[in-house]
C-alpha cells in the first residue's frame, strides 16, 4: 500500500491520520474544508489522501482574496515579479525529488516521465521570466491620419486582473505553474482550480510559492469538484479571465457560460501522422510509437491515427510490432525500467477498451496488447483499422497504437482533416514539396515535420483551432493572453508640438 509520508517543510498543507488530509490556500493561509474528496492512485487502487472540496462558502472567499488583492502583484516593479519567480524555481528544484514521489504515487506516472513533467514546469519557468521581458507597448505617430496630425498614441498592456486557470490530471504540476506563472508575470492575481484525481503534488508547488514570499492573496489553490464548483468561478464577474485545460465538453461550457471574459481554451485532440511512401520508415515508426505510448497516451498533442500510404504500410506495421515490446508497463514505483504505469483510473481504463473492442467489431486487426487489469492497459497496435470506428473518430487518451491504410497523400489529408478536432499532427517525408502540400492543407494548430508532436516546454506556441480550443499558449503568448491592450491618446495641439496637415497635396 502506498503511503504519503512529507518532510517537515510541508507540514502545514496537510494533517496526518490513516490518510493524510490535504488542505487548500485561500486569502495567504491552508484552510480545512467542511467536504472532503479521495484521492485514489491508479498503481494499486489505495485511498492515497483525503483533499479539501470547496463550498461556495470557499470559493466566495477565494474569489474576494484575489479580487481585493489584485494589486498587490501589479505594483510591483516588472523586475521585482521575475526576480520573485527565480527565486521560487530555484526553491521548487530543491524539493524536486519529494514533488517527484508523490506525483508517481497520485498519477502513476513512470518515474521518467513525473520527473520530466517537473523538468519542463521548471524550463517552462526560466523560459517565461525571460520572454516576460519583451512584453511591451508600441508608438503611434499621429501624422499618418489627417485626423489625428496633433496627436500620438501609445498602446500598452495591462493585467487583465484576476484569472483563473483550471488544469488537468494529465500534467498537473506542469499545466498548473504554466497558467500560474504568466498570470503573476503579468500582475494578475490568480486561482488555480487543481485536478482532483491528482493535485497533491502541486499543492506541494504552492507551499514553495507560499514560503518564498508570494504576496497574501494573490494566489489561491483550490481542490474539490469541478461539477459542483465549476459554474461559480466561472460565472463570477470578479473573474476576469479563464485559461481552462481538459476536454471539449467542459470547454465548450465554459465558453458558453462565461459571458464578456477572456477565455483560453486548450482541448482535446485527435492528432494525426501522415507517412509518406519516401519517409525514413525507422525514424517515422520510433516517433508514432512515442507519440502515441508516452505517458500511456494521456496527452492532447498524442498521436491519436496513423495513415500511412499503401506502398509502404506493411513494412511500417512490422517495424511497429518488433518494437512494441519496447514499452515495459508496470508499477512505476518499482524502478526506472518501468517505462509506462497506468492510465488514471480503472475507469479510464475501460472506456479504452471499450474503444478498442469496438474498432476490432468493425474490421480491425489487433496485433498485441488489448488487455487490461485494474487501471493498467497493455501497449495496444491495431492495424486495418476502418475510417467509421469510434477510435478512428474519438479521442483515445490510452496507449493504442492505431494504424489506418491510404491509398495516396490526398486520402491522407482528407482523413487527416475529417476531424472535429484540430490541435496537432503529423508528417514524415524526405520530399520537402510533398511535406509542404501536406503542411499547408492540414487543418491544424501545430503541425510537426519528422517528428512526433511534442509541446514539451512550450517554447514554440501551440493551440488548436475548431473543437481543439482557441487562443496560443506558450513562452511569451500565454503572458500576452493574460494582458489587456489600453490605447493612450495625447493631444499635442495645445503646445503647438505635433504636425499639421496641410492638405496642399490632396487630389
Amino acid at each position: 500500500m502506498i503511503k504519503i509520508q512529507l518532510s517537515e517543510y510541508f507540514s502545514d498543507i496537510y494533517e496526518n491520520g490513516p490518510v493524510p488530509r490535504f488542505n487548500v490556500f485561500i486569502d495567504g493561509q491552508w484552510i480545512k474544508t467542511k467536504e472532503t474528496a479521495d484521492v485514489i492512485s491508479p498503481i494499486d487502487q489505495t485511498k492515497i489522501a483525503e483533499i479539501g472540496s470547496v463550498d461556495q462558502n470557499d470559493i466566495k472567499m477565494a474569489i474576494d482574496s484575489a479580487s481585493a488583492n489584485r494589486k498587490k502583484v501589479r505594483d510591483m516593479a516588472a523586475i521585482d515579479r521575475v526576480e520573485l519567480m527565480n527565486k521560487v524555481r530555484r526553491e521548487l528544484t530543491k524539493h524536486k525529488d519529494e514533488i517527484v514521489k508523490v506525483l508517481v504515487a497520485e498519477s502513476g506516472k513512470s518515474i521518467k516521465s513525473a520527473s520530466g513533467e517537473f523538468n519542463a514546469a521548471m524550463e517552462r519557468m526560466r523560459l517565461g521570466m525571460e520572454d516576460s521581458r519583451k512584453i511591451m507597448g508600441e508608438y503611434l505617430p499621429g501624422d499618418w491620419s489627417s485626423d489625428t496630425t496633433q496627436k500620438i498614441a501609445l498602446v500598452i498592456r495591462e493585467p487583465v486582473g484576476v484569472v483563473l486557470g483550471i488544469s488537468p490530471f494529465n500534467y498537473p504540476v506542469y499545466t498548473s505553474i504554466a497558467k500560474v506563472l504568466p498570470a503573476l508575470l503579468a500582475g494578475n492575481s490568480v486561482i488555480l482550480k487543481a485536478p482532483s484525481a491528482d493535485p497533491l503534488a502541486f499543492l506541494m508547488c504552492t507551499e514553495v510559492f507560499n514560503k518564498t514570499g508570494i504576496p497574501s492573496g494573490s494566489m489561491q489553490v483550490i481542490t474539490g469538484s469541478g461539477e459542483k464548483t465549476g459554474d461559480s468561478l466561472i460565472n463570477n464577474e470578479k473573474i476576469n479571465m479563464i485559461s481552462f485545460t481538459g476536454s471539449t465538453p467542459v470547454g465548450k461550457h465554459i465558453a458558453q457560460n462565461a459571458g464578456l471574459k477572456k477565455v483560453h481554451l486548450e482541448l482535446g485532440g485527435k492528432a494525426a501522422a501522415i507517412v509518406l511512401e519516401d519517409a525514413d520508415l525507422d525514424l517515422a515508426a520510433k516517433e508514432c510509437m512515442k507519440g502515441s505510448l508516452e505517458l500511456s497516451g494521456q496527452r492532447c498533442d498524442a498521436i491519436s491515427r496513423i495513415l500511412v500510404v499503401d506502398a509502404v504500410y506493411a513494412r511500417f506495421v512490422q517495424k511497429i510490432v518488433s518494437h512494441i515490446s519496447d514499452y515495459k508497463l508496470g508499477n512505476p514505483l518499482l524502478g526506472e525500467d518501468v517505462t509506462m504505469g497506468p492510465v488514471i483510473s480503472a475507469k479510464a481504463a475501460k472506456r479504452i477498451d471499450e474503444l478498442v473492442k469496438d474498432a476490432i467489431t468493425h474490421g480491425a486487426k489487433l496485433l498485441a496488447g488489448g488487455s487490461y487489469k485494474d487501471a493498467y492497459y497493455e501497449p495496444t497496435l491495431l492495424t486495418d483499422v476502418p475510417h467509421d470506428a469510434r477510435i478512428a473518430i474519438e479521442e483515445t487518451f490510452g496507449p493504442v497504437i492505431t494504424i489506418i491504410k491510404v491509398g495516396d497523400r490526398e486520402e491522407a489529408i482528407r482523413l487527416s482533416n475529417d476531424s472535429r478536432y484540430g490541435l496537432d499532427s503529423c508528417v514524415f517525408t524526405e520530399d520537402f514539396y510533398a511535406a509542404w502540400e501536406v503542411i499547408k492543407s492540414l487543418q491544424s494548430g501545430n503541425v510537426t515535420l519528422n517528428a512526433a508532436p511534442s509541446h514539451g516546454s512550450a517554447y514554440f506556441p501551440f493551440g488548436g483551432i475548431k473543437d481543439s480550443g482557441q487562443g496560443k499558449e506558450g513562452v511569451g503568448y500565454s503572458v500576452e493572453e493574460m494582458t489587456v491592450l489600453k490605447t493612450i491618446v495625447l493631444n499635442l495641439a495645445p503646445k503647438n508640438l505635433g504636425k499639421s496637415y496641410s492638405g496642399s497635396f490632396k487630389d
